[in-house]
């Protein structure tokens, strides 16, 4: 009897703890501040709170990439440092760059670096007037053609190239989250940093995701805003609009630097929201190279590549705001 009692005892404290185990699924909104801006995930049944789990990710990610932290292994690599061994986020941001560089025949180069700071845009935030011979001084040392990945070392045939992979960087850590999010069976979710984009699944009651993009152009409908369909996508946006210098004798000067020319003049497109089922560092790259590219070629490249969709605003030559796409919206 009395071991009978024992097994009854057994099995309650068996249950018991089997129940203390069992989480229940929730749905979380997580807020924070990360490369210079905000972050915002959503994600729904989750069975327990990531935040700190992805603070380490971005954390990791800034050890990895940041230009604006000294001891990161890009600003190691830039410093000179051959002996650096770039880790997972390194190679695959490295890896997607030099497929874009190629796809967008230059466009797209993370090797501009020497200029976004020469020009005041990067971590000394020092504002510069280059001159012509400055700019082709700098120029020897622009083209990722001139950078390798060999045994996991960064290899430049110029010691002066500077890496900076922040055009790419942002939309790759939504990518480094998403997949985060999915390998713990999470199924709904959208991950937002300083406005760009990656989503997955639906909201509550099956829901698409739905956000409001700022539409200058018919500012006076909708109140101001349109409505983009985002679920299962992504989505990244470049523009000069907003950050841009205006020295003492008036020059102005945008941070996106042609890699061309080495000039960061403004062109008559003003911004460019890329849209795919492509990871969001890829739409990201793509929109910062169509900033350099102009309207033109552009949208010469998305008639190439129909597996994205962008929206295009633009200035006329009479100074009108217009805009071009190829989405559709719903």
């Amino acid at each position: 009897m009395k071991h009978l009692k024992y097994i009854h005892l057994l099995l309650f404290i068996l249950i018991l703890c089997a129940c203390k185990e069992q989480k229940v699924s929730k749905d979380y909104t997580l807020k924070g501040f990360v490369f210079g801006t905000t972050y915002k995930i959503i994600y729904l049944d989750g069975k327990q709170n990531y935040q700190k789990d992805i603070d380490r990710l971005f954390q990791d990610i800034n050890n990895s990439l940041s230009t604006y932290i000294s001891t990161s292994d890009i600003s190691k690599i830039n410093a000179g440092d051959t002996s650096v061994i770039v880790d997972e986020y390194f190679v695959e941001v490295f890896k997607k760059s030099k497929r874009i560089f190629k796809e967008t025949n230059g466009y797209f180069d993370p090797t501009v670096g020497n200029l976004v700071n020469a020009y005041g845009f990067g971590p000394k935030n020092e504002e510069n007037n280059l001159s012509q011979e400055q700019i082709e001084k700098e120029m020897k040392f622009v083209g990722l053609n001139n950078v390798a990945l060999q045994n996991n070392k960064i290899v430049k045939k110029y010691p002066e190239v500077y890496l900076d992979f922040n055009s790419i960087a942002k939309g790759y850590a939504l990518d480094v989250i998403a997949r985060f999010l999915e390998k713990n069976k999470v199924v709904n979710f959208l991950v937002e940093i300083g406005g760009e984009i990656r989503t997955k699944g639906t909201k509550k009651e099956n829901k698409p995701w739905v956000i409001k993009l700022i539409d200058p152009v018919k500012s006076a409908t909708n109140n101001g805003f349109k409505k983009i369909n985002l679920s299962n996508k992504a989505m990244a946006t470049s523009g000069n609009y907003r950050k841009f210098r205006i020295l003492d004798d008036g020059t102005k000067y945008v941070h996106t630097i042609n890699p061309k020319t080495g000039y960061a003049l403004q062109s008559n497109l003003l911004s460019a929201s890329i849209i795919g089922g492509l990871d969001c560092a890829d739409l990201d790259a793509y929109a910062t190279a169509f900033m350099a590219m102009g309207l033109q070629s552009s949208i010469e490249f998305l008639q190439k590549h129909p597996e994205i969709q962008a929206i295009l605003i633009y200035t006329n030559n009479e100074g009108d705001l217009l805009e071009f796409t190829n989405y559709t919206y719903n």
